[in-house]
Protein backbone atom coordinates (compact mmCIF):
# COMPACT_ATOMS: atom_id res chain seq x y z
CA UNK A 1 0.00 0.00 0.00
CA UNK A 2 1.50 3.73 -0.90
CA UNK A 3 1.64 5.67 1.64
CA UNK A 4 0.46 9.44 1.07
CA UNK A 5 1.28 12.91 2.47
CA UNK A 6 -1.28 14.79 4.74
CA UNK A 7 -1.50 17.38 2.15
CA UNK A 8 -2.41 14.97 -0.94
CA UNK A 9 -5.01 13.67 1.66
CA UNK A 10 -7.03 16.44 2.50
CA UNK A 11 -6.76 16.88 -1.34
CA UNK A 12 -7.94 13.42 -2.20
CA UNK A 13 -11.71 12.49 -3.29
CA UNK A 14 -10.95 9.46 -3.21
CA UNK A 15 -13.47 7.81 -0.51
CA UNK A 16 -14.24 4.64 1.01
CA UNK A 17 -10.61 3.63 0.20
CA UNK A 18 -7.73 2.14 2.02
CA UNK A 19 -4.63 4.51 3.02
CA UNK A 20 -1.71 5.06 4.94
CA UNK A 21 0.06 8.20 6.31
CA UNK A 22 2.77 8.69 8.60
CA UNK A 23 3.54 11.57 11.08
CA UNK A 24 3.43 13.02 14.22
CA UNK A 25 0.64 13.98 16.20
CA UNK A 26 -0.44 17.51 16.68
CA UNK A 27 -3.33 17.05 19.51
CA UNK A 28 -5.36 14.12 20.71
CA UNK A 29 -8.48 14.80 21.98
CA UNK A 30 -11.31 12.67 23.73
CA UNK A 31 -8.97 9.67 23.42
CA UNK A 32 -10.43 9.45 19.66
CA UNK A 33 -9.35 12.30 17.43
CA UNK A 34 -6.09 12.33 16.50
CA UNK A 35 -4.73 15.55 14.21
CA UNK A 36 -1.86 14.11 12.20
CA UNK A 37 0.93 16.58 10.21
CA UNK A 38 3.63 15.37 8.91
CA UNK A 39 5.21 18.60 7.71
CA UNK A 40 3.49 18.65 3.87
CA UNK A 41 1.24 21.39 4.98
CA UNK A 42 -0.21 24.06 7.52
CA UNK A 43 -3.27 21.97 7.93
CA UNK A 44 -3.46 18.62 10.14
CA UNK A 45 -5.26 15.26 8.95
CA UNK A 46 -7.70 14.46 11.63
CA UNK A 47 -8.04 10.64 12.19
CA UNK A 48 -10.70 8.93 13.97
CA UNK A 49 -9.91 6.07 16.55
CA UNK A 50 -11.98 3.14 17.73
CA UNK A 51 -10.27 4.03 21.33
CA UNK A 52 -12.42 0.56 22.68
CA UNK A 53 -10.75 -1.66 20.34
CA UNK A 54 -7.30 -0.04 21.02
CA UNK A 55 -4.82 -1.83 23.39
CA UNK A 56 -4.30 0.37 26.44
CA UNK A 57 -0.56 0.39 26.28
CA UNK A 58 -0.71 2.48 22.45
CA UNK A 59 -3.10 4.48 23.63
CA UNK A 60 -1.22 5.79 26.56
CA UNK A 61 1.73 6.57 24.01
CA UNK A 62 -0.08 8.69 21.46
CA UNK A 63 0.97 12.17 22.93
CA UNK A 64 1.78 15.29 21.21
CA UNK A 65 4.88 14.69 19.45
CA UNK A 66 4.86 10.83 18.74
CA UNK A 67 5.58 9.88 15.42
CA UNK A 68 2.91 7.61 14.40
CA UNK A 69 2.11 4.92 11.03
CA UNK A 70 -1.73 4.81 10.41
CA UNK A 71 -3.72 2.75 8.16
CA UNK A 72 -7.69 3.51 7.77
CA UNK A 73 -10.32 4.40 5.64
CA UNK A 74 -10.35 7.82 3.81
CA UNK A 75 -14.60 9.09 4.16
CA UNK A 76 -16.37 12.48 4.22
CA UNK A 77 -16.04 14.13 7.23
CA UNK A 78 -19.19 14.65 9.35
CA UNK A 79 -17.81 17.25 11.70
CA UNK A 80 -16.49 20.55 11.39
CA UNK A 81 -12.91 22.09 10.70
CA UNK A 82 -11.94 19.46 7.88
CA UNK A 83 -13.38 17.74 4.91
CA UNK A 84 -11.86 14.39 4.95
CA UNK A 85 -10.92 11.80 7.98
CA UNK A 86 -9.24 8.76 8.03
CA UNK A 87 -11.01 5.89 10.54
CA UNK A 88 -8.10 4.52 11.72
CA UNK A 89 -8.04 0.57 10.98
CA UNK A 90 -4.33 0.12 12.45
CA UNK A 91 -1.83 2.89 14.03
CA UNK A 92 2.01 1.72 14.90
CA UNK A 93 3.78 4.21 17.71
CA UNK A 94 7.27 4.77 15.53
CA UNK A 95 8.52 7.03 17.99
CA UNK A 96 7.33 7.84 21.75
CA UNK A 97 7.31 11.33 22.96
CA UNK A 98 7.66 12.39 26.38
CA UNK A 99 7.71 15.96 27.04
CA UNK A 100 9.62 15.05 30.47
CA UNK A 101 12.58 13.86 28.04
CA UNK A 102 13.19 17.55 26.17
CA UNK A 103 14.05 20.89 27.46
CA UNK A 104 10.77 22.48 26.31
CA UNK A 105 7.65 20.83 26.53
CA UNK A 106 5.18 21.22 24.04
CA UNK A 107 2.69 20.48 25.87
CA UNK A 108 2.06 23.54 27.69
CA UNK A 109 -0.93 25.52 27.43
CA UNK A 110 1.31 28.59 26.96
CA UNK A 111 2.64 29.49 23.51
CA UNK A 112 6.57 29.48 23.50
CA UNK A 113 8.47 33.06 22.66
CA UNK A 114 10.14 32.47 19.24
CA UNK A 115 13.31 33.45 21.17
CA UNK A 116 13.04 30.57 23.23
CA UNK A 117 12.02 28.00 20.30
CA UNK A 118 15.74 28.86 18.70
CA UNK A 119 17.55 27.10 21.83
CA UNK A 120 15.21 24.07 20.58
CA UNK A 121 16.52 23.15 17.14
CA UNK A 122 14.21 19.37 17.73
CA UNK A 123 11.35 21.44 18.31
CA UNK A 124 11.40 24.57 16.79
CA UNK A 125 10.42 23.53 13.07
CA UNK A 126 7.20 21.30 14.70
CA UNK A 127 5.46 24.32 15.35
CA UNK A 128 2.89 25.92 12.67
CA UNK A 129 4.98 29.10 12.23
CA UNK A 130 8.46 27.08 12.33
CA UNK A 131 7.24 24.79 9.55
CA UNK A 132 5.45 27.17 7.44
CA UNK A 133 8.46 29.62 7.05
CA UNK A 134 10.49 26.89 6.37
CA UNK A 135 8.23 25.01 3.60
CA UNK A 136 7.90 29.09 2.45
CA UNK A 137 11.87 29.75 2.28
CA UNK A 138 11.99 26.58 0.32
CA UNK A 139 9.81 27.52 -1.83
CA UNK A 140 11.68 30.73 -2.69
CA UNK A 141 14.63 28.93 -2.74
CA UNK A 142 13.39 26.94 -5.52
CA UNK A 143 11.72 30.02 -7.37
CA UNK A 144 15.17 31.77 -7.68
CA UNK A 145 16.84 29.03 -9.55
CA UNK A 146 14.08 29.03 -11.69
CA UNK A 147 13.97 32.38 -12.51
CA UNK A 148 17.55 32.64 -13.36
CA UNK A 149 17.53 29.39 -15.33
CA UNK A 150 14.69 30.48 -17.16
CA UNK A 151 16.07 33.40 -18.06
CA UNK A 152 19.33 31.91 -19.49
CA UNK A 153 21.72 32.36 -16.64
CA UNK A 154 24.15 30.27 -15.53
CA UNK A 155 24.67 28.86 -12.17
CA UNK A 156 28.24 29.03 -10.63
CA UNK A 157 29.86 28.47 -7.20
CA UNK A 158 31.82 30.60 -6.26
CA UNK A 159 34.14 30.20 -3.53
CA UNK A 160 33.63 30.21 0.21
CA UNK A 161 37.07 30.37 1.40
CA UNK A 162 39.04 33.39 -0.03
CA UNK A 163 42.13 35.81 0.38
CA UNK A 164 40.31 39.04 -0.85
CA UNK A 165 37.89 41.15 0.59
CA UNK A 166 35.16 41.93 -1.80
CA UNK A 167 33.31 44.83 0.31
CA UNK A 168 36.28 46.02 2.16
CA UNK A 169 34.91 45.36 5.38
CA UNK A 170 37.69 44.10 7.05
CA UNK A 171 34.86 42.18 9.64
CA UNK A 172 36.01 38.71 7.95
CA UNK A 173 36.07 35.59 9.62
CA UNK A 174 39.75 34.37 9.35
CA UNK A 175 40.49 30.30 7.55
CA UNK A 176 43.76 28.87 9.72
CA UNK A 177 44.64 25.35 10.08
CA UNK A 178 48.12 26.62 12.46
CA UNK A 179 48.02 25.87 16.42
CA UNK A 180 46.87 29.33 17.67
CA UNK A 181 48.53 28.59 20.95
CA UNK A 182 51.89 28.31 18.47
CA UNK A 183 51.19 30.04 15.28
CA UNK A 184 54.15 30.51 12.76
CA UNK A 185 55.33 33.90 13.12
CA UNK A 186 57.69 36.28 11.03
CA UNK A 187 60.97 38.14 13.02
CA UNK A 188 58.82 41.30 13.67
CA UNK A 189 56.68 38.66 15.62
CA UNK A 190 53.71 38.69 13.05
CA UNK A 191 51.71 35.87 11.57
CA UNK A 192 53.63 34.09 9.27
CA UNK A 193 50.75 33.07 6.86
CA UNK A 194 53.27 31.52 4.30
CA UNK A 195 53.29 28.63 6.54
CA UNK A 196 49.46 27.93 6.97
CA UNK A 197 47.48 25.71 4.87
CA UNK A 198 47.20 27.79 1.68
CA UNK A 199 50.33 29.70 2.35
CA UNK A 200 48.43 33.38 2.36
CA UNK A 201 45.54 34.88 4.94
CA UNK A 202 42.72 33.33 4.04
CA UNK A 203 39.20 34.31 5.19
CA UNK A 204 35.28 32.82 4.97
CA UNK A 205 33.78 35.05 2.03
CA UNK A 206 31.83 37.96 2.46
CA UNK A 207 30.48 38.41 -1.55
CA UNK A 208 30.74 35.76 -4.46
CA UNK A 209 30.61 38.72 -6.81
CA UNK A 210 34.09 39.59 -8.30
CA UNK A 211 34.64 35.86 -8.71
CA UNK A 212 31.39 36.12 -10.87
CA UNK A 213 32.02 38.90 -12.73
CA UNK A 214 34.99 36.45 -14.18
CA UNK A 215 32.69 34.27 -15.18
CA UNK A 216 30.13 36.40 -16.49
CA UNK A 217 33.13 38.24 -18.63
CA UNK A 218 33.25 34.49 -20.13
CA UNK A 219 29.52 33.14 -20.15
CA UNK A 220 27.76 36.25 -20.41
CA UNK A 221 25.12 36.11 -17.61
CA UNK A 222 25.76 34.33 -14.44
CA UNK A 223 24.58 34.11 -10.85
CA UNK A 224 25.27 32.56 -7.28
CA UNK A 225 23.21 31.46 -4.77
CA UNK A 226 25.75 30.42 -1.62
CA UNK A 227 26.35 31.22 2.01
CA UNK A 228 28.31 34.32 3.19
CA UNK A 229 30.04 35.19 6.45
CA UNK A 230 30.22 38.05 8.44
CA UNK A 231 32.08 38.90 11.75
CA UNK A 232 30.31 42.32 12.66
CA UNK A 233 29.73 42.04 16.16
CA UNK A 234 25.78 43.27 15.69
CA UNK A 235 22.53 42.02 17.72
CA UNK A 236 19.68 43.13 15.96
CA UNK A 237 17.13 41.81 13.94
CA UNK A 238 18.16 42.61 10.84
CA UNK A 239 21.65 40.71 11.03
CA UNK A 240 23.55 37.49 10.71
CA UNK A 241 26.98 36.38 11.17
CA UNK A 242 26.34 33.73 7.90
CA UNK A 243 23.46 33.87 5.66
CA UNK A 244 22.64 33.22 1.84
CA UNK A 245 23.27 36.12 -0.96
CA UNK A 246 21.96 35.95 -4.29
CA UNK A 247 24.74 37.85 -6.57
CA UNK A 248 23.72 37.91 -10.49
CA UNK A 249 26.25 39.32 -12.60
CA UNK A 250 25.85 40.05 -16.16
CA UNK A 251 27.71 41.26 -18.84
CA UNK A 252 26.94 44.37 -21.57
CA UNK A 253 24.70 45.66 -18.68
CA UNK A 254 24.52 49.07 -17.14
CA UNK A 255 22.99 50.56 -14.38
CA UNK A 256 19.32 50.64 -15.61
CA UNK A 257 19.45 47.23 -17.24
CA UNK A 258 20.63 46.25 -13.37
CA UNK A 259 17.64 48.08 -11.88
CA UNK A 260 15.04 46.53 -14.53
CA UNK A 261 16.72 43.01 -13.77
CA UNK A 262 16.38 43.18 -9.89
CA UNK A 263 13.01 44.56 -10.35
CA UNK A 264 11.65 41.77 -12.62
CA UNK A 265 13.84 39.07 -10.39
CA UNK A 266 12.00 40.42 -7.03
CA UNK A 267 8.32 40.70 -8.42
CA UNK A 268 8.80 36.68 -10.06
CA UNK A 269 9.79 35.35 -6.71
CA UNK A 270 7.17 37.06 -5.00
CA UNK A 271 4.96 35.69 -7.23
CA UNK A 272 5.66 32.55 -7.11
CA UNK A 273 5.13 32.15 -3.39
CA UNK A 274 1.88 33.83 -3.65
CA UNK A 275 0.73 31.48 -6.52
CA UNK A 276 2.37 28.10 -4.42
CA UNK A 277 2.53 29.14 -0.71
CA UNK A 278 -1.35 30.43 -0.22
CA UNK A 279 -1.90 28.12 2.88
CA UNK A 280 1.43 29.05 4.40
CA UNK A 281 0.78 32.99 4.01
CA UNK A 282 -2.82 32.90 5.16
CA UNK A 283 -1.49 31.33 8.27
CA UNK A 284 1.34 33.66 8.63
CA UNK A 285 -1.25 36.73 8.02
CA UNK A 286 -3.22 36.05 10.53
CA UNK A 287 -0.23 35.13 12.90
CA UNK A 288 0.50 38.56 12.30
CA UNK A 289 -3.05 40.12 12.83
CA UNK A 290 -2.96 38.76 15.93
CA UNK A 291 0.37 39.81 16.57
CA UNK A 292 -0.76 43.32 16.10
CA UNK A 293 -3.22 43.15 18.15
CA UNK A 294 -0.68 43.92 21.30
CA UNK A 295 1.16 46.67 19.84
CA UNK A 296 -0.01 50.44 19.90
CA UNK A 297 -1.80 51.87 16.60
CA UNK A 298 0.67 53.79 15.30
CA UNK A 299 3.05 50.38 15.15
CA UNK A 300 0.65 48.17 13.58
CA UNK A 301 1.07 47.10 9.91
CA UNK A 302 -1.20 49.30 7.67
CA UNK A 303 -1.41 46.29 5.16
CA UNK A 304 -2.00 42.45 5.46
CA UNK A 305 0.87 40.06 3.90
CA UNK A 306 -0.71 38.79 1.02
CA UNK A 307 -1.70 42.80 0.27
CA UNK A 308 1.62 44.11 1.17
CA UNK A 309 3.24 41.19 -1.08
CA UNK A 310 0.43 42.13 -3.89
CA UNK A 311 1.67 45.79 -3.45
CA UNK A 312 5.03 44.95 -4.30
CA UNK A 313 3.76 42.70 -6.95
CA UNK A 314 1.82 45.21 -8.81
CA UNK A 315 3.08 48.84 -8.61
CA UNK A 316 6.42 49.81 -10.36
CA UNK A 317 9.49 50.84 -7.92
CA UNK A 318 9.89 54.40 -7.39
CA UNK A 319 13.39 55.51 -8.61
CA UNK A 320 15.01 58.15 -6.98
CA UNK A 321 18.92 59.59 -7.24
CA UNK A 322 20.74 59.87 -3.80
CA UNK A 323 20.55 63.14 -4.01
CA UNK A 324 16.88 63.55 -4.31
CA UNK A 325 16.73 61.20 -1.48
CA UNK A 326 18.89 63.79 0.77
CA UNK A 327 17.00 66.84 -0.48
CA UNK A 328 13.50 64.76 0.48
CA UNK A 329 15.56 63.69 4.26
CA UNK A 330 17.01 66.90 5.38
CA UNK A 331 13.94 68.95 4.52
CA UNK A 332 10.97 65.69 6.11
CA UNK A 333 9.54 66.23 9.84
CA UNK A 334 11.84 63.41 11.53
CA UNK A 335 14.91 65.27 10.65
CA UNK A 336 13.79 68.72 11.46
CA UNK A 337 12.29 67.81 14.91
CA UNK A 338 15.14 65.20 15.58
CA UNK A 339 13.47 62.42 15.76
CA UNK A 340 16.07 60.51 13.43
CA UNK A 341 18.65 59.01 15.93
CA UNK A 342 21.11 59.96 13.13
CA UNK A 343 20.28 63.32 11.74
CA UNK A 344 20.98 64.37 7.89
CA UNK A 345 22.55 67.57 7.63
CA UNK A 346 24.56 67.02 4.47
CA UNK A 347 25.00 65.48 1.20
CA UNK A 348 27.29 62.67 1.47
CA UNK A 349 25.66 60.70 4.46
CA UNK A 350 25.30 57.40 4.79
CA UNK A 351 21.94 56.58 5.00
CA UNK A 352 20.64 54.55 7.81
CA UNK A 353 17.79 52.00 8.33
CA UNK A 354 15.71 54.57 9.46
CA UNK A 355 15.81 56.68 6.32
CA UNK A 356 15.45 54.23 4.09
CA UNK A 357 12.33 53.14 5.86
CA UNK A 358 10.95 56.81 6.01
CA UNK A 359 11.60 57.17 2.33
CA UNK A 360 9.88 54.15 1.85
CA UNK A 361 6.78 53.94 4.15
CA UNK A 362 6.65 57.45 4.75
CA UNK A 363 7.45 59.53 1.40
CA UNK A 364 6.80 57.33 -1.66
CA UNK A 365 4.96 54.92 -0.13
CA UNK A 366 5.99 52.38 -2.56
CA UNK A 367 9.56 50.29 -3.10
CA UNK A 368 12.25 52.43 -3.50
CA UNK A 369 15.57 52.16 -6.05
CA UNK A 370 18.42 55.04 -5.32
CA UNK A 371 20.78 54.91 -7.48
CA UNK A 372 23.93 57.37 -8.10
CA UNK A 373 25.37 57.21 -4.42
CA UNK A 374 28.67 59.53 -3.30
CA UNK A 375 31.71 57.35 -3.95
CA UNK A 376 33.28 57.69 -0.84
CA UNK A 377 30.58 55.76 0.73
CA UNK A 378 30.68 52.69 -1.16
CA UNK A 379 32.75 49.58 -2.84
CA UNK A 380 36.10 50.35 -4.88
CA UNK A 381 34.48 48.05 -7.79
CA UNK A 382 31.45 50.94 -8.51
CA UNK A 383 31.47 52.59 -11.76
CA UNK A 384 32.42 56.80 -11.53
CA UNK A 385 30.43 58.45 -12.70
CA UNK A 386 31.15 61.72 -14.97
CA UNK A 387 30.94 64.13 -12.23
CA UNK A 388 33.71 62.78 -10.29
CA UNK A 389 32.22 62.08 -6.92
CA UNK A 390 29.35 59.92 -7.36
CA UNK A 391 28.94 56.24 -8.55
CA UNK A 392 26.55 54.07 -10.37
CA UNK A 393 25.15 51.77 -7.42
CA UNK A 394 21.46 51.09 -6.60
CA UNK A 395 19.76 49.83 -3.47
CA UNK A 396 16.12 48.28 -3.36
CA UNK A 397 14.77 49.69 -0.53
CA UNK A 398 11.25 47.51 1.26
CA UNK A 399 9.05 48.34 3.87
CA UNK A 400 9.86 46.98 6.87
CA UNK A 401 13.12 45.83 6.35
CA UNK A 402 15.17 48.95 4.48
CA UNK A 403 17.41 47.32 1.87
CA UNK A 404 16.97 44.67 0.53
CA UNK A 405 18.86 44.66 -2.47
CA UNK A 406 22.57 46.18 -3.06
CA UNK A 407 24.09 46.74 -6.76
CA UNK A 408 26.19 48.17 -9.34
CA UNK A 409 27.59 49.03 -12.37
CA UNK A 410 30.76 47.56 -12.04
CA UNK A 411 33.92 49.60 -12.78
CA UNK A 412 35.26 48.70 -16.02
CA UNK A 413 38.01 51.32 -16.58
CA UNK A 414 41.48 49.03 -15.91
CA UNK A 415 42.84 53.27 -15.29
CA UNK A 416 40.22 54.42 -13.09
CA UNK A 417 39.59 50.67 -10.89
CA UNK A 418 43.81 50.93 -10.15
CA UNK A 419 42.94 54.69 -8.97
CA UNK A 420 40.45 53.60 -6.58
CA UNK A 421 42.20 50.67 -5.55
CA UNK A 422 45.05 52.64 -4.39
CA UNK A 423 43.05 55.01 -2.73
CA UNK A 424 41.98 52.57 -0.47
CA UNK A 425 45.17 50.61 0.40
CA UNK A 426 43.86 48.07 -1.56
CA UNK A 427 47.18 46.07 -3.07
CA UNK A 428 46.92 45.24 -6.86
CA UNK A 429 48.82 41.91 -6.23
CA UNK A 430 46.06 40.41 -4.37
CA UNK A 431 43.03 41.02 -6.70
CA UNK A 432 45.94 41.17 -9.91
CA UNK A 433 43.40 37.98 -11.60
CA UNK A 434 40.27 40.96 -11.29
CA UNK A 435 42.07 43.45 -13.03
CA UNK A 436 43.33 41.59 -15.91
CA UNK A 437 39.40 40.93 -16.44
CA UNK A 438 39.78 44.50 -17.59
CA UNK A 439 42.82 43.88 -19.63
CA UNK A 440 41.51 41.02 -21.90
CA UNK A 441 37.91 41.99 -23.74
CA UNK A 442 36.11 44.15 -20.87
CA UNK A 443 32.71 45.49 -21.07
CA UNK A 444 30.28 47.20 -19.62
CA UNK A 445 28.48 45.03 -17.22
CA UNK A 446 26.48 45.16 -13.77
CA UNK A 447 25.71 42.87 -11.14
CA UNK A 448 23.90 43.05 -7.55
CA UNK A 449 23.65 41.21 -3.97
CA UNK A 450 20.20 40.42 -2.55
CA UNK A 451 20.23 38.51 1.33
CA UNK A 452 18.07 35.43 1.12
CA UNK A 453 17.19 35.72 4.44
CA UNK A 454 15.95 39.70 4.24
CA UNK A 455 13.50 38.27 0.94
CA UNK A 456 12.23 35.52 3.57
CA UNK A 457 11.78 37.86 6.28
CA UNK A 458 9.84 40.04 4.00
CA UNK A 459 7.55 37.91 2.45
CA UNK A 460 6.99 35.93 5.89
CA UNK A 461 6.64 38.86 8.06
CA UNK A 462 9.02 38.01 10.35
CA UNK A 463 10.27 40.61 12.94
CA UNK A 464 13.23 38.80 13.45
CA UNK A 465 15.78 37.39 10.68
CA UNK A 466 16.97 34.81 13.38
CA UNK A 467 13.52 32.97 12.53
CA UNK A 468 13.33 32.54 8.80
CA UNK A 469 16.96 30.40 9.05
CA UNK A 470 17.53 27.28 9.76
CA UNK A 471 20.37 27.43 12.36
CA UNK A 472 20.76 31.06 13.09
CA UNK A 473 24.94 31.65 13.76
CA UNK A 474 24.87 35.43 15.57
CA UNK A 475 27.36 36.39 18.13
CA UNK A 476 27.76 34.10 20.55
CA UNK A 477 25.56 31.95 19.44
CA UNK A 478 27.03 28.50 16.67
CA UNK A 479 24.52 26.21 18.87
CA UNK A 480 23.65 22.92 16.68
Amino acid sequence: MKTLKVADVLKSEQYHQEIAVNGWVKAFRSNRFLALNDGSTINNLQCVIDFENLPEDILKEINIGAAVRIKGILEESEGAGQRVEIQVKDIKIEGVANPEDVKLTILSPKRHSLEKLREQAHLRVRTNTGAAVMRLRSKLSFAVHKYFQDNGFYYVNTPIITGSDAEGAGEMFKVTAMDLKNPAKNEDGSINYKEDFFGKETNLTVSGQLEAETFALGLGQVYTFGPTFRAENSNTSRHLAEFWMIEPEVAFCDLAGNMDLAEDFIKYVIGYVLENCDEDLEFLENRLVQEDKSKPQAERSDMLLRDKLKFVLENNFKRVSYTEAIDILKSSKPNKKKKFKYLIEEWGADLQSEHERYLVEKHFKCPVILFDYPANIKAFYMRLNEDGKTVRAMDILFPGIGEIVGGSQREERLDVLKEKMAALDIPEEELWWYLDTRKFGTCVHSGFGLGFERLVQFATGMGNIRDVIPFPRTPLNAEF
